[in-house]
């Protein structure tokens, strides 16, 4: 196998967050019916490319249409060899993409962005998506709002789309058996895009995620995880006041379990409780480090 070949290369996990099919099924569909067709790479492991991605969700559109399995996959591999000799996905160019994101969401142009964000995906990895154009791109869009550069339309519009789409990414993030994390906003915080952010990278390296979004009473969270053998629970915040207040339930709930506090509030100066884990990184860096 190449070496380009292997950048771009997916493991399952990753090929089943995209897909929203679970790993069980994708192995039953490469043996069924030869839907997939993976590399290997020279430690072993199976490796699926952006056309079995692809053929994946062509046979779930069709599954979706009501054909059976046989019939779907069949055309699904037709469709596959047919989309052989169409021109090649440009590289990936995170500068460029942000750039023609951004000009999208300006414009209150979707469709546009969605288009932007689908031929990211087709050539890049979900981490890359998120660590060199989604995150770096709502910094961007923070400091443009301090600035005065943005209207309050422009920014509710811009967060609103990139929330959607990341949670439709985050599509069946809680299905397997992998390690279970528990995410939530501290009280009266309503900032969740790093949050969500965080999840899907986690969820790439195998994890269960249990999302219960913004302004989550801090208990709430607590008994969500004592459903689950040792959790990790991540809280975020933005807001160094929010985190002040919640110093007490902080203590109380890191007492029970793991716990992981992340956002800009981590910067403002509060003393965490002991045992709190502060994340400081970007979430794709910091999820990669929670994984390890």
């Amino acid at each position: 196998m190449s070496v380009m070949a292997m950048e771009g290369s997916l493991r399952i996990g990753e090929l089943s967050r995209r897909s929203g099919v679970s790993p069980e099924l994708l192995r039953a569909w490469e043996r069924r019916y030869g839907l997939l067709r993976p590399m290997r790479s020279a430690g072993g492991l199976r490796l699926y490319s952006g056309e079995d991605v692809e053929r994946v969700n062509a046979m779930r559109r069709h599954l979706d249409d009501g054909l059976a399995a046989a019939e779907a996959a069949a055309l699904a591999l037709r469709a596959g060899a047919a989309a052989d000799a169409a021109p090649q996905t440009p590289a990936f160019d995170p500068a460029r993409t942000r750039a023609e994101l951004g000009a999208a969401l300006d414009a209150f142009d979707e469709a546009e962005a969605q288009a932007v964000l689908d031929r990211s995906l087709a050539a890049a990895t979900l981490d890359a998506l998120l660590a060199e154009v989604v995150l770096p791109y709502l910094h961007e869009l923070g400091e443009r709002w301090q600035r005065a550069e943005v209207s309050v339309a422009q920014e509710h519009f811009a967060s609103g789309v990139l929330r959607g789409r990341l949670l439709s990414l985050a599509r069946g993030w809680g299905l397997g058996s992998g390690p279970v994390a528990v995410l939530a906003c501290l009280p009266g915080e309503h900032h969740d895009l790093g949050l969500i952010a965080f999840g899907l990278a986690l969820r790439a390296r195998g994890w269960r995620v249990v999302y219960l979004g913004p302004d989550t009473p801090i208990d709430t969270a607590g008994s969500a995880a004592d459903g689950f053998p040792a959790p990790l629970v991540v809280l975020q915040s933005v807001d160094g006041d929010r985190l002040r207040r919640a110093l007490r339930a902080l203590r109380s709930l890191a007492a029970r379990h793991r716990v992981a506090l992340g956002g800009a509030a981590v910067a403002a100066g509060v003393r965490v409780p002991a045992g709190v884990r502060v994340l400081t990184g970007d979430p794709v860096s910091e999820a990669a480090a929670l994984a390890a």
